[in-house]
């Protein structure tokens, strides 16, 4: 398996993690249940899956109030974008 397999993979991966933990914890906040840690879910972005949690954070109407969400998100991906954007230009 390639380099690239596997950081793709990983990359969907994470995403998928992400973009479920915010699907979860807004079902968790319907019903009252534990919650997954705010510093959990950041930590899901911040490993590389701040796509997948930027969408669950838009489909699932969740953590939409929450400033330290609606900007740290974007800002998280913006710097992973900067990062990965400084790796490929050489």
């Amino acid at each position: 398996m390639t380099t690239f397999t596997m950081i793709s993979i990983y990359c969907v991966a994470i995403n998928l993690i992400a973009f479920g933990a915010m699907g979860i914890d807004k079902a968790k906040a319907r019903r009252g249940a534990w919650r997954i840690p705010e510093a959990t879910l950041f930590t899901f972005a911040i490993a590389g899956g701040s796509i997948g949690a930027i969408l669950g954070m838009i489909l699932f109407h969740h953590k939409t109030k929450h400033l330290n969400f609606r900007f740290g998100l974007p800002f998280i991906l913006l710097i992973q974008l900067l990062g990965l954007y400084l790796l490929l230009r050489g």
